[in-house]
């Protein structure tokens, strides 16, 4: 049963991977669409192809969410109740040690995967509680359950993210708001040529050996989330390859 349709949706960071792929599943069940990006090509074609496929409504607003006043003006921009906000913009930077990472490095993934989130969270879950309806969906990871060498300040943002997820589900509760995570092992998308600044054969070596998860598979289960009866909350899902068992098991083929 399709419960989206004709329901607006925000999704941060949908020039690629999860965010692109949750759009086109959206945009498929008949939501109409926020997309948040830097990238105003990828952004302005996404819009052309779901609107020329589905037939909803899509506008595109190309801005960095580090940026707290362009969160206001993007929010201020919308003219219709956002029943459903997708948190998925996010990135890692370095896998280097705590005594020798780089502050950019740390403060890009503060600013973007924690304040991001929380900048346009405080904008929009205002308006849900003052409709006592909408549903807020965060893009977690495995790194927000547990840590590893190399992660220290992406695992610590992500960490960040499930105790915003629980203590905005606990500040909204006694309303109809609902408040989700989706926690995600391996996924073979950009992520990892972001956290190498570009490096393709580092990238892929992630990968190597084992089947990853795709976009799609994410974005599948943030539809099932999104698509659940009003009174159903789906607090959390935690999702790994077949091939992971945790953060740093990984089985490979020799």
């Amino acid at each position: 049963m399709n419960r989206l349709q004709g329901k607006t949706a925000v999704i941060t960071g949908a020039t690629a991977g999860i965010g692109m792929s949750t759009a086109i599943q959206m945009a498929d069940s008949g939501v109409d669409l926020y997309l948040t990006g830097r990238r105003e090509e990828k952004l302005n074609q996404l819009k052309e192809d779901l609107e020329s496929r589905y037939g909803v409504s899509v506008t595109p607003a190309a801005f960095d969410i580090q940026d707290s006043d362009a969160c206001v003006k993007f929010v201020d921009s919308i003219d219709k109740p956002v029943d459903i906000l997708v948190n998925n913009a996010g990135m890692a930077k370095g896998t280097d040690p705590v005594y020798s990472a780089s502050f950019d490095d740390w403060n890009t993934m503060i600013d973007t995967n924690i304040k991001g989130l929380l900048y346009l969270s405080r904008l929009i879950s205002a308006q849900m509680k003052e409709r006592n309806a909408g549903h807020i969906i965060n893009v977690g990871s495995i790194a927000g359950h547990e840590s590893y060498p190399g992660g220290v300040v992406y695992t610590a943002t992500k960490h960040a993210v499930k105790a915003i997820t629980e203590a905005t589900k606990k500040d909204l509760h006694g309303t109809k708001v609902r408040v989700s995570m989706v926690s995600p092992g391996l996924v073979e998308t950009e992520f990892s040529e972001v956290r190498f600044s570009g490096d393709k054969e580092k990238a892929g070596s992630v990968y190597k050996g084992m089947q990853p998860l795709v976009a799609q598979d994410i974005a599948e289960i943030i539809l099932f989330i999104a698509n659940r009866p009003d009174h159903v909350n789906i607090m959390d899902t935690i999702v790994f390859p077949v091939d992971q068992s945790s953060s740093t098991m990984v089985h490979r083929d020799e």
